[in-house]
């Protein structure tokens, strides 16, 4: 993330933003007015309040002060705006304003997805504990077994963990073991030569090869059949792979992550999955908690997925009402199921703000779910007329 800078003159609620940036991990300075004139950051990013943009004479003189400073965005905090909630971008992103009556948790994270380059957000212990872990993981080149219920985001701890690493500038590939045909997946993960099989009228090099001084991710892994897994031992162990129809081994510098969302002791008790390599895999073993486990994630989440879907000028606030709401919610689908809840919630919403009424969940459940819309829809336009 490039350097963020805070402006503390007349922004009553500084410390609240810088905290929160804080425990994102974002290193975030906060410094006077004067003190921020003599800097010389290029690509910085500044926030400050609108009460000092109109005690500096308006919005051209704070313009002129983010162009001699090098700063490529600036965002404008009004927050004492009556009107509930107003997000305006200007000059293509580089200059927005954001208003809002008081400063709560959906804002502070609005701020920090406005300034984030990050496609995640987090703010529970458990989960601030985990990426601590993921940090340290990540400067070493040990094999990852990701462990957890479908939808905690396994992906995106694989992710982040080439992200922190010193491989972080060469391939990141992710294959889902679950999705490809057995007769397929030997070929696509170790390559083959041309003429090797029917169909074969070219050379491929495989995944392995293609990830070759990167972070190969083997997505449910359990999943692979059991004639692939002795192969797969093989090119974790000697770190070479010899594609299909070949006669020589290639070498391969690869960081393995790999997931899944079963009991892996049990898979192995069955049969189903080797012993040995399930324990080469299971080298560092990292467990994701599901969001009810973890509630302290669920805002955050939820504005890092609106933000997602939405354009940045339309980035939605969210309701105490329905915040409350999706506090609340146990979330069997974790959070696949809050992206779907959250995405009804787009469609429904007036005047960029998610209500307790645009929250409709589990409407498998809900017979009534689309007069539940009907009604929403028509109080609205009653409100309009």
């Amino acid at each position: 993330m490039k350097e963020i800078f805070i402006i503390k003159d007349c922004f009553d609620s500084y410390e609240e933003v810088h905290k929160h940036f804080l425990t994102k991990g974002n290193n975030v300075n906060v410094l006077s007015y004067e003190e921020a004139i003599n800097l010389n950051s290029s690509k910085s990013i500044v926030v400050i309040h609108q009460k000092l943009e109109e005690k500096k004479g308006g919005k051209s003189e704070i313009l002129k002060f983010a162009r001699d400073i090098g700063c490529i965005k600036i965002i404008t905090i009004n927050s004492n705006y009556d009107n509930g909630y107003s997000i305006c971008k200007e000059m293509g992103g580089a200059y927005i304003k954001l208003s809002f009556k008081n400063i709560d948790e959906v804002i502070k994270e609005i701020i920090f997805q406005i300034i984030s380059t990050e496609k995640y957000s987090f703010s529970d212990k458990k989960t601030i504990c985990l990426v601590n872990m993921v940090e340290k993981v990540a400067t070493t080149d040990v094999t990852v077994f990701i462990h957890g219920p479908t939808g905690t985001g396994k992906e995106v701890i694989s992710n982040l963990i080439h992200k922190k690493s010193d491989r972080a500038d060469k391939p990141f590939i992710a294959i889902n073991c679950a999705a490809i045909p057995e007769n397929m997946l030997e070929a696509m993960l170790f390559g083959h030569e041309k003429g090797a099989f029917t169909g074969a009228s070219s050379a491929n090099k495989g995944i392995f090869r293609a990830a070759d001084t990167g972070t190969l991710l083997l997505d449910e892994i359990s999943e692979m059949p059991l004639s692939l897994q002795a192969k797969l031992l093989r090119v974790l162990q000697e770190k070479k792979v010899t594609p299909i129809g070949g006669q020589r081994d290639i070498d391969v510098n690869v960081r393995v992550i790999a997931t899944t969302n079963r009991d892996m002791l049990n898979e192995v008790k069955e049969k189903k999955f080797r012993e040995d390599l399930y324990y080469r895999l299971n080298v560092f073993p990292i467990e994701t908690h599901n969001l009810s486990e973890r509630p302290d994630d669920i805002l955050p989440i939820s504005i890092a997925l609106l933000n997602r879907h939405t354009e940045e000028s339309f980035l939605p606030y969210i309701s105490d009402e329905a915040q409350k709401i999706l506090r609340e919610y146990s979330w069997p689908g974790n959070v696949r199921e809050l992206e779907n809840v959250l995405q009804r919630a787009i469609v429904l919403c007036e005047n960029n703000i998610i209500d307790e009424k645009d929250i409709m969940i589990d409407v498998s459940k809900q017979s009534n779910f689309y007069n539940n819309i009907q009604e929403n829809l028509s109080e609205k336009k009653a409100i309009q007329a």
